[in-house]
């Protein structure tokens, strides 16, 4: 198992259910998930920053 420190850029949604879903999708992408937080929000573009830690199987 490896650990992976990751950013992502999430369209921002309408309500928070619909934005933590699309959060939990993308993340979803890179790997497992352990904890992510929104840690920007551009309101011009309607985007919010996710960084997150995420796990993925190590090829043996």
């Amino acid at each position: 198992m490896t650990t992976h420190f990751i950013t992502a850029e999430i369209d921002l949604q309408e309500t928070p259910t619909e934005l933590e879903q699309a959060i939990a999708a993308e993340l979803q992408k890179q790997g497992e998930p352990l904890r992510w937080a929104i840690t920007a929000v551009d309101t011009e573009q309607q985007k919010a920053t996710v960084e997150a830690v995420v796990t993925t199987a190590s090829a043996e």
